[in-house]
């Protein structure tokens, strides 16, 4: 140990730190003169105190060195106590950027709030004679000497006004230090002209009038009023004009109903003489058993910038399923961006607005926030806008969350969260800035939690009082926003109330005459037409009858070719050993001498489709290598690691293929991969499922987006599906893609479902999607065992002609059957091995592959040479109330064409798909098939 005589070095306060713990220990373990400095502490307590601040920083002299450099004579006494105030005073800086976020007032309402004791003078110790030393701490942005008095003021400035910021859980410590430099500098405040303090006020009145005349001219009408969070509509001002600034072009919105017509109105360019319109609701011949509410809508539109840039601004329809519309933004940015390569990720760009309520409350919100820097969907960093109400519908915050903020959930990303106050708009437009220069310079999302309140209840009839009376006694005290700001600018001078009101009354006689032109009878509605990409296409929805079939066969030297070209590899990539079997296996397909099985048949789909210059998009979990170790669509090097994509190395010009595994998760994924769709017509886009089971955890994006979004919104996909099916034994949860949800939502022709039986039929199927104009999504049920099923495959020549067939027939003659088997997928095989070991060449089997639209004139056509009376049996291998069976009975009836009988051999109804004992499913479906040739 160091003599104290000749002057410890205690510049690192760890010294003193072990000292103490030595002492602790045993005093006479060290030196007299720090035996009697710790025991004059408190009785020793002093040290622990102190030090469990938090971490300790490497101590820097607070005092200017005198002549020579250095402090001369000191005692180590002297030294620590020194030590000891530099630790305090870094530590204080550090408490207010950890934990100074909770003093900020960001509360319009001030409602009571954690307050941490770290931030005070007594916690610290700090003296009086301390407040006035000089202090310098080489972390914090500032000019000029400084007092730690000082030094408190510039913190509270910067963290405690109407900004508080959260950002010390980022790990990388440049980007903590940038957004130190860009808030401490300025001490978190912005210097706005006066022409932009002009903007904000007018944008504030386009808000605030808006949401008063709907209310006087509407009385009881819902509209989700934004009165209380004004100051949205300028952040978006100000956040267009920056992006614009940055090289965006286009930005996609998505949020929620609050202030949804608010923002229609005054940041989309919507009509309001068509928002007014349907207010009245004077069209409703032209929304019979379709069209959706008017806060639910979406809109598009371009936006030209005070220095005369374009940007194009896109509103997604949402339904009221609040933050599930996330994924689908995302999806969207991502395929624009995909779409022109940009891979600065700057050119497109997502906003999404949420309520604090959801924010706080659905898990999709999580699910979303983890896509944020995954290769697969990543798309330069989201701008998140929480419209913070401070309520959630009638629960209170308390009732709503565990945390402090309903943005807790976002520390899972290294992204700053900035609160602000929404009544004041020039710290709202300081927040912006400072978002959207760090998502431009770090590509990462960026929050803004825009407290404010709700000024009504959940909807315009509704009393909150009943449920938050002590809330709504302050609410009812509040000024608007834009009169409290129109008072802070006639303080400062620069504008009269008079300028203020000639604005006000401007836009309500604007109002005024869009209402009386909105009801007037000679108003026409608008003709809904595909925008953007769509626009520009041939791609079409409506009736499936309307679309004619196409060829889709490719000749077979092409195919061997392209199958032939999937097999190479770079020189010196090791694979793996059965992978290298795979693809001899592989190469001996494109030469005819072995047949197709289910992989190989989708590997020349894809290439076929690549190669015609379509884009090719494939997620979903484990998609690379394939759930069931079939498609291998991304080798890996045994050595190296690296990989290699051999659908992107087709040779020649070809589309852009991609195939990403997803994380762990339906909700978030088939939302992205939906949105993509959006963007994508002429491409294919697949999202695939671990098992078909899982796809229930999605089942929002299903019922809300995929197959009612053409009806609700004349908004089409072509979205394919892939969910693993098939009764074998592998329990409830691996059994069943719940085939009968998706045939009890299929109606007006809005999605196709298919359930191929061959590795010809899924190529043609695949292939269809793309080629055929019409955009619908497509669910396809895929199989598990049959992937490496000898009796399910198929040679290059099934895929050289013709298309894909919707009914599949059976080779018997007519004259001989005297039953009919009708079934769908995997089933088919099993009845086609008991016939064959039973002889029963008197039963016919046809299988429907394609379920929905079932096109009824083919299925008469193909029973047209069977004899009338003869008994039709639907197989299948769900229990009765589930798979195909409900459908085909509502579609067909009791009488087939008023010629067969119809019945059903199946399990018994069950609550539950499938058993959980193997040899129980081997019997049960050894029961089904003997049944059916009964």
């Amino acid at each position: 140990m160091t003599n104290p005589s000749t002057g410890p070095n205690v510049s690192n306060l760890a010294y003193v730190e072990d000292l103490f713990e030595s002492y602790q220990r045993d005093p006479e373990s060290v030196p007299a003169e720090w035996q009697n400095y710790f025991a004059t502490q408190d009785n020793g307590a002093a040290w622990p105190q102190r030090h469990a601040l938090g971490p300790s920083f490497p101590a820097r002299s607070i005092f200017s060195a005198p002549q020579g450099g250095r402090i001369e004579e000191e005692t180590p006494i002297d030294q620590v106590k020194l030590a000891d105030f530099q630790n305090r005073v870094e530590q204080l800086v550090r408490n207010y950027r950890v934990r100074g976020h909770y003093l900020a007032k960001v509360d319009p309402l001030n409602l009571p709030r954690f307050s941490p004791q770290e931030l005070t003078n007594e916690y610290f110790g700090f003296t009086e004679e301390e407040m006035d030393r000089r202090v310098h701490i080489h972390t914090f942005q500032h000019s000029g000497k400084l007092t730690l008095r000082g030094l408190m003021e510039k913190l509270r400035s910067t963290y405690t006004r109407s900004i508080g910021v959260e950002y010390m859980h980022i790990d990388d410590i440049e980007l903590r230090r940038w957004l130190q430099r860009r808030m401490e500098g300025t001490e978190n405040r912005l210097t706005l002209t006066r022409a932009e303090q002009l903007r904000i006020l007018t944008r504030l009145s386009d808000a605030t009038i808006f949401e008063e005349f709907i209310r006087k001219k509407f009385i009881g009408a819902k509209s989700f009023s934004l009165e209380g969070c004004e100051s949205l509509i300028p952040l978006l001002d100000l956040a267009i004009e920056k992006a614009a600034e940055q090289g965006t072009k286009e930005i996609i919105f998505g949020m929620a109903h609050r202030g949804r017509l608010n923002v229609l109105a005054n940041i989309m360019g919507k009509s309001i003489r068509q928002i007014f319109r349907e207010f009245a609701d004077k069209d409703p011949e032209l929304y019979r058993g379709g069209g959706d509410v008017k806060y639910h809508l979406g809109h598009s539109n371009d936006w030209m910038t005070s220095t005369g840039k374009r940007v194009h601004l896109s509103l997604c329809f949402n339904p009221s399923h609040l933050e599930f519309v996330n994924p689908v933004a995302m999806g969207r940015v991502r395929a624009k961006q995909d779409r022109v390569g940009d891979q600065g990720r700057m050119g497109s760009t997502t906003i999404l607005i949420h309520g604090d309520a959801a924010f706080a409350g659905e898990g999709v919100v999580q699910e979303s926030l983890n896509l944020s820097e995954l290769p697969g969907y990543k798309i330069g960093g989201v701008l998140h806008v929480i419209v913070n109400n401070q309520i959630g519908f009638t629960t209170a915050q308390r009732e709503g969350r565990s945390g402090s903020y309903c943005t807790d959930i976002a520390k899972m990303l290294q992204s700053p969260i900035f609160h602000v106050n929404g009544e004041d708009p020039e710290a709202v437009a300081q927040v912006v800035r400072i978002a959207l220069d760090f998502r431009e310079k770090f590509k990462r999302d960026v929050f803004i939690d825009m407290y404010g309140y709700r000024r009504l209840g959940h909807n315009e009839t509704d009393e909150p009082a009943f449920t938050q009376p002590v809330m709504y006694r302050a609410i009812d005290q509040r000024k608007t926003v834009r009169e409290g700001y129109l008072e802070h600018l006639l303080k400062m001078g620069g504008v009269t109330r008079g300028d203020a009101e000639k604005v006000v009354e401007e836009r309500k006689h604007f109002l005024e005459r869009e209402l009386s032109e909105a009801t007037s009878e000679s108003y026409q509605v608008p003709k809904e037409k595909q925008v953007g990409i769509w626009s520009r296409s041939s791609f079409i929805g409506g009736r499936d009858s309307e679309v004619k079939e196409v060829e889709t066969g490719v000749p077979v030297e092409r195919l061997a070719r392209l199958l032939e070209a999937q097999t190479q590899l770079p020189n010196g990539f090791k694979p793996h050993p059965k992978i290298a079997k795979l693809l001899e296996t592989r190469r001996e397909m494109s030469q005819g001498r072995q047949p197709l099985d289910w992989a190989a048949a989708e590997a020349l789909a894809l290439a076929t489709i690549a190669t015609d210059g379509y884009s090719i998009r494939l997620s979903g979990q484990d998609c690379c290598r394939g759930t069931f170790s079939h498609r291998h669509a991304v080798l890996h090097d045994v050595e190296a690691g690296a990989t290699y994509t051999p659908l992107q190395n087709l040779g020649g010009s070809q589309a852009p293929v991609e195939i990403f595994n997803s994380p762990l998760s339906e909700i978030s994924v088939l939302g992205f991969d939906y949105g993509y769709s959006l963007e994508c017509p002429d491409g294919l886009v697949m999202w695939e499922a671990q098992f078909g089971d899982f796809v229930n955890a999605a089942q929002v994006i299903v019922d809300q987006f995929i197959v009612s979004a053409e009806d609700k919104w004349r908004r089409l996909s072509g979205l394919v599906m892939l969910l693993p099916h098939g009764f074998e034994g592998q329990g409830p949860e691996h059994s069943s893609a719940r085939l009968e949800r998706f045939l009890s939502l299929c109606a007006e022709d809005n999605i196709q479902v298919a359930y191929p039986t061959t590795p010809a039929q899924y190529f043609h199927l695949l292939r269809r999607q793309v080629l055929r104009p019409l955009r619908k999504p497509l669910v396809v049920m895929t199989p598990k065992s049959l992937l490496r099923s000898a009796d399910a495959t198929s040679i290059l020549p099934d895929l050289a002609q013709g298309g894909f067939q919707r009914i599949l027939p059976d080779r018997l003659a007519p004259s001989k059957v005297n039953r009919l088997l009708l079934c769908s997928g995997k089933v088919c095989y099993e009845l086609e091995k008991h016939r064959l070991a039973s002889r029963r060449e008197d039963v016919a089997i046809l299988r429907l592959e394609q379920l929905y639209p079932l096109r009824l004139e083919l299925i008469e056509a193909g029973l047209k040479h069977y004899r009338d009376g003869l008994p039709v049996v639907w197989v299948q291998e769900e229990p009765a109330n589930m798979g195909a069976w409900p459908f085909i009975r509502a579609q067909l009836g009791e009488r087939l064409f008023g010629r067969f009988p119809v019945q059903v051999i199946s399990r018994e109804e069950s609550a539950s798909p499938a058993t959980g004992s193997h040899n129980s499913h081997k019997q049960e479906q050894a029961e089904v098939i003997t049944r059916a040739f009964a």
